[in-house]
């Protein structure tokens, strides 16, 4: 049974925050992102089909500086 991408991201940040890496925020990111594609995975194979408006509508939900016309990073 292969690693799933949360499993693999949840130990990276372990080791780096067990070992005081100067990567622990990237490592904190790349699970909090594992995390949220793990959760709308699941939700999306359990949702019946949803039209172009409502899929347009939540993807915005993740571009939130697209919207606001300014950088998020």
């Amino acid at each position: 049974m292969p690693i799933s991408e949360k499993r693999s991201a949840l130990g990276r940040h372990g080791a780096a925050v067990r070992w005081g890496s100067k990567n622990s925020d990237d490592t904190a990111r790349d699970l909090a992102a594992a995390r949220i594609a793990e959760y709308v995975s699941a939700v999306v194979a359990s949702a019946p089909p949803l039209t172009p408006e409502q899929r347009d509508r939540i993807s915005s939900l993740l571009r939130p500086a697209a919207l606001a016309g300014g950088a998020h990073e």
